[in-house]
């Protein structure tokens, strides 16, 4: 059994993702905000990537630039089980983003599970235990048998947002 499983490695044309479901930028906007942001494919610091960046206002109740995936086709769930958590190739700007999950099992906009990361200016590979993220307006643990969606978050905060993801994937 191999200690990795690819979730996306940037091998399809943008948008889509190695599973075959496609990445999506959402703001703020969808609830009244208005923060912007911009999701393409770049070559970043010598590598292919998936690139969102943005100006994160807190107006109007808002405050957030996500690049979000659904983990399997026809928003069905990933087990994810037999896995230790994420890893994620990652660039960014200095800054803290969020990196939030979702199950079929929570109905809210704003229920996730969430960890924070402060990606380097350099590309680094993050690992992220699935143990580790902490319930976000929900009291419920980590379901990992029914993951829908993952979600790099700008949130929070006004800032310039610049996050680039070089590969997704399960580890062991």
């Amino acid at each position: 059994m191999s200690d990795a499983a690819i979730l996306d490695d940037l091998s399809r044309p943008h948008p889509e993702s190695t599973l075959g479901t496609r990445w999506a930028l959402v703001t703020d906007g969808v609830m009244g905000g208005v923060s912007q942001g911009l999701l393409r494919r770049a070559d970043v610091a010598g590598r292919p990537a998936l690139r969102m960046t943005g100006t994160v206002r807190t107006e109007n109740n808002g405050g957030f630039v996500q690049m979000a995936l659904d983990l399997a086709p026809g928003g069905g769930t990933l087990d994810a089980r037999g896995w230790a958590g994420l890893e994620l190739d990652l660039l960014g700007n200095g800054v803290e983003y969020g990196v939030h999950l979702r199950t079929d099992t929570i109905a809210r906009p704003w229920q996730s599970w969430r960890q924070p990361v402060t990606p380097a200016r350099r590309w680094s590979t993050l690992r992220l235990a699935f143990g580790d993220f902490a319930p976000h307006r929900i009291d419920a643990p980590l379901d990992r048998l029914r993951l829908r969606r993952i979600g790099l978050v700008a949130i929070g905060r006004p800032f310039e947002a610049d996050l680039a993801l070089g590969g997704l994937r399960l580890w062991r």
